[in-house]
């Protein structure tokens, strides 16, 4: 498995630590995040990540800024991009399950460190219902 990963500053501490679970589980990782804490704008690590998802090159994607609105408010504006905002591991699941969601977006200012693990393992692990959430799936592109 590839994942593209991305984040702002305010997801970089995070970013290194789901990189650091990630890879010890043998997944490959992409980074296309800031490595620093200074100010950034975050749709210039956004873009990477979620062409990276579109064209295959990576299974899913990470992104992770503040409150996540931002960076899934830019990735979903790619045509093949389902990105949901995940902050509970119930959440996760839903998008996961509901929207075949192929990124997670992480909230790094509103979930503990812990949590925000949790959450990539679960939306990792989670599998698309298919049925009759796919038609609702098939309308989401413009």
């Amino acid at each position: 498995m590839t994942i593209s990963i991305g984040n702002d500053h305010a997801g970089t501490d995070y970013k290194f630590a789901i990189i650091k679970h990630l890879e010890a589980k043998g997944i490959i990782v992409t980074n296309h995040g800031t490595d620093a804490s200074d100010s950034v704008d975050y749709p210039d690590f956004v873009h990477p990540v979620a062409n990276d998802v579109e064209s295959k090159k990576a299974d899913f994607g990470i992104l992770i800024c503040g409150s996540a609105n931002g960076v899934a408010m830019t990735a979903n504006k790619h045509q093949g991009i389902r990105a949901g905002i995940c902050w509970t591991k119930e959440i996760t699941a839903l998008t996961r399950q509901h929207n075949n969601a192929n990124i997670c977006c992480i909230p790094a200012r509103y979930t503990a460190l812990q949590q925000a693990i949790a959450i990539v393992d679960m939306f990792l692990e989670t599998k698309f219902e298919g049925g009759r959430h796919q038609n609702r799936v098939d309308k989401i592109p413009c």
